[in-house]
């Protein structure tokens, strides 16, 4: 009796999901936003008023819940010690697997880092039109704006992504190849084959939070992040722990472990243009835990330095 309702509340669940996470590129964040958007949809229902579409419903509850909360948090971001990377996911949170792989795109980190970029109602357009598929006059609904102004802020944000963005995407088994050269490499300990992979100028970034020991500015160049991987990698063996490669938002990108199967870090390589282009590595404790147990970096590198002495 109750399999109708638990499917509709399942859909809604994950379409307020992929909305707040791309939004506000956090795991907890967006199910926060989440639990309000539905518990408010809950409250409206019991009050006897009837939604005649509960997918737009929760669309707009969703998005403008969203918007207030990025309005709330820019200052906090603001004060962000380090680079800011968006929370990982290990798996897409769509269900449908044609569905999921048309969003894959939208979920990288290239794609969310472009909206960081972008005013909150900006990546509302962006989203709402490009990724999910609604009108101008529905999202105009949405926001509260007048249909023009809507059209202008999609317009604007997407000349932002173009001027971010690569602008040759490559295939999915391109992708794997790369990323398979890439950690074969990194465990090899071959620089050379490393940095035939790796775009001339190509970025690592780190997001410790201050939590973690992380990088203190972007590292660019092949050469120098080519160094950098490797030297973590051998840190790593040392310490007695591994890497697992397997899909990140959407795209290629490893699991770090430490000697006792802890997640100390997450790695994400953006992919495009025929080779890696940029690479973050996500150890912040807070922006893993909804992965795994979290281990300490501090305690991995006080082992290594026990171990050498």
């Amino acid at each position: 009796m109750t399999e109708a309702p638990d499917i509709e509340l399942e859909a809604l669940r994950r379409r307020a999901f992929a909305i707040a996470y791309r939004m506000l590129g956090s795991v907890a964040e967006a199910e926060d936003i989440v639990q309000e958007a539905l518990l408010r949809l809950h409250r409206v229902r019991d009050a006897g008023t009837q939604i005649d579409t509960p997918m737009a419903y929760i669309s707009t509850l969703a998005t403008r819940l969203s918007i207030d909360h990025l309005r709330s948090a820019r200052v906090r971001r603001e004060q962000y010690v380090g680079d800011w990377l968006p929370e990982p996911l290990v798996e897409s949170p769509e269900g449908d697997p044609a569905q999921r792989a048309e969003m894959l795109d939208s979920l990288s980190f290239a794609f969310l880092a472009v909206l960081e970029r972008l005013s909150p109602e900006q990546r509302a357009v962006l989203l709402l039109r490009d990724v999910f598929g609604y009108e101008y006059d529905e999202i105009a609904e949405i926001l509260d704006l007048e249909a023009a102004n809507v059209r202008q802020l999609a317009v604007r944000a997407r000349r932002r992504v173009r001027e971010q963005r690569p602008r040759f995407a490559v295939s999915r088994q391109q992708q794997e190849r790369l990323a398979s050269g890439f950690f074969a490499a990194v465990e090899r300990g071959d620089v050379r084959a490393l940095e035939a992979l790796l775009a001339e100028d190509v970025v690592l970034r780190g997001d410790g939070g201050g939590k973690a020991p992380a990088l203190g500015h972007s590292i660019v160049g092949r050469a120098e992040v080519a160094r950098v991987m490797l030297a973590w990698a051998r840190l790593g063996e040392g310490a007695g722990g591994s890497v697992q490669p397997l899909t990140v938002n959407g795209g290629p990108g490893a699991l770090v472990w430490d000697a006792d199967k802890h997640l100390i870090a997450v790695w994400a390589l953006d992919v495009a243009d025929g080779a890696i282009r940029g690479i973050a590595s996500i150890v912040n404790p807070d922006k893993l835990r909804h992965i795994a147990t979290v281990g300490s970096m501090v305690d991995t590198l006080r082992s290594i330095r026990d171990r050498r002495s």
